[in-house]
């Protein structure tokens, strides 16, 4: 006969399992400190958003008038050489339109300023209304349109007298 072994548990705590402590149960929510942060970045967004929202807006304004001028003012020359007749367009510095005369005025967003040298004449016309000419042989009077944004920066437009070839370039 085989000699037989015993199996015999041995403890390996000092004390026995049954005086182990409990684990801790999960507890679900936020703390105060977790809580506070999430309000001070919502504040912050809160704050901030509408700063951004303005700046974007104002950028897409500036950006729209600056492709329309230059748009009205290439279809002005267009227009001129293909109809062979003048075509005038004007700024209204008073009213803070622009256009082709004879087609609905554009108008000239409050936070751009805009200034004009036609005909090389620094001075504000007494109408108050600023004209380019474009000539049905492809040339016009001339003159340069300045769109200023609130920060300073801006573009200046100009029309080639001679050849009547509209040309933009950042303000300086």
């Amino acid at each position: 006969m085989a000699p037989r072994a015993a199996r015999v548990k041995m403890p390996t705590f000092a004390t026995s399992p049954d005086n182990v402590l409990p684990k801790r149960q999960h507890q679900s929510g936020f703390t105060l400190v977790e809580l506070l942060v999430v309000l001070a970045i919502g504040a912050m967004l809160v704050g901030l958003v509408p700063v951004a929202f303005n700046k974007l807006h104002e950028g897409s304004q500036y950006r729209d008038t600056v492709r329309a001028i230059v748009s009205d003012l290439r279809q002005a020359r267009q227009q001129a050489v293909v109809l062979g007749q003048t075509v005038v367009y004007q700024v209204d510095l008073t009213q803070r339109q622009f256009g082709v005369l004879g087609q609905p005025p554009r108008q000239i967003p409050g936070s751009l300023e805009i200034k004009t040298v036609v005909g090389q004449l620094d001075t504000l016309p007494p109408d108050g209304v600023a004209r380019i000419v474009f000539l049905p042989e492809g040339g016009a009077t001339g003159g340069t349109i300045e769109l200023v944004r609130a920060s300073g920066a801006g573009v200046r437009i100009r029309v080639d007298w001679l050849l009547g070839q509209i040309t933009q370039e950042p303000r300086t």
